[in-house]
């Protein structure tokens, strides 16, 4: 069996959320992104046309520039974030074990480029969004301050999903109608993150490139920005994991992973590698009849499952446990 895997960045493999710590370097930074990436949530729900899920890291641009934030700082947060629990076990073996390993990845380059070294990825096997802030940041003129102050004061009345509706309709107007007519509109419609189709494109060329099917390919994800990379692998027969997800990405997923440590997936791709997906199913089975209930090796087969409640409560649970503040998120 081939021995090809990608990886979602945060979530499988760093625990942090990037785009949230940078909005967090200044006040309310922290309520204004979860407004937005719920926002986010709303327009992929929808099936907005030309949007994906993940182009939050477009939307928030405007505000990291109003508060000064550099490329700069993304460095600083690269070089401060921990890995998953387990993260840089399973890609040691993975490396040992002769498997080529991926990452595309929604954050910025400044970031993802980073957490990757940490974990000796190869630089060409990263996907993930090109980000020049600091050109972006000489654009913003007395105007466009104003209307961004404005907005945020807006924003901070908000809350998601109790306001949803509110959200909907003011965030509309102001990313759809007032900001395009502006040059930082214009400047930041450059930023294209790596989020739904953008992701099974990425996947798509590393899989053309390496002359290997998407039914030879374990990719492993967790939240809406993954979804549709998932769910290209599962239904081309591959083996699509979803490690501590949420109600967006298990639906579309082979099988599920709750747990502190990924490093729980070593025998799941073992299984993988040498009998594929019946023998994985197989071993998946038997670990959810009398596997733990705890915090770790907490799996489920959910190809072709209908009811998921239950596997949604335990991934929440855990999620919750390792991604802290950021589990929340979308």
């Amino acid at each position: 069996m081939a021995k090809f895997i990608c990886f979602d960045l945060e979530g499988p493999l760093s625990p942090q959320d990037n785009a949230y710590d940078l909005m967090k370097l200044f006040p309310n930074g922290d309520k204004i992104f979860e407004v937005i990436s719920r926002y986010d949530d709303l327009l992929t729900l929808e099936e907005k046309p030309d949007y994906e899920p993940g182009d939050t890291l477009a939307l928030i641009v405007p505000f990291l520039i109003l508060h000064n934030i550099s490329e700069g700082n993304i460095t600083a947060l690269a070089a401060e974030a921990s890995l998953t629990g387990g993260a840089a076990k399973l890609v040691s073996w993975l490396q040992s074990s002769s498997w080529k390993i991926f990452c595309i990845s929604t954050t910025y380059e400044q970031y993802a480029t980073r957490i990757t070294q940490k974990l000796g990825i190869y630089a060409h096997n990263v996907a993930c969004t090109p980000f020049p802030l600091d050109k972006f940041r000489a654009t913003l003129t007395k105007e466009e301050s104003q209307l961004l102050k404005q907005t945020e004061e807006e924003i901070l009345t908000m809350r998601p999903v109790d306001d949803d509706e509110r959200i909907k309709k003011s965030l509309d107007k102001f990313f759809w109608e007032k900001l395009p007519e502006t040059d930082l509109g214009a400047a930041i419609k450059q930023v294209k993150p790596i989020g739904g189709r953008r992701k099974v494109e990425a996947l798509t060329k590393f899989a053309d490139k390496n002359d290997q099917p998407l039914s030879k390919w374990v990719v492993v994800g967790d939240s809406i920005t993954d979804f549709r990379m998932l769910q290209a692998v599962e239904e081309a027969g591959g083996l699509a994991i979803a490690f501590n997800a949420n109600q967006y990405a298990l639906p579309y997923t082979t099988l599920g992973l709750a747990s502190t440590l990924i490093s729980d997936l070593q025998e799941v791709l073992e299984a993988w590698q040498k009998e594929g997906r019946p023998w994985v199913e197989r071993v998946v089975k038997f670990k959810e009849k009398w596997g733990t209930k705890g915090d770790n090796n907490n799996f489920h087969w959910l190809s072709g499952r209908k009811d998921i409640k239950d596997v949604i409560e335990v991934h929440k649970r855990i999620r919750k446990l390792v991604r802290e503040e950021a589990g929340k998120l979308g």
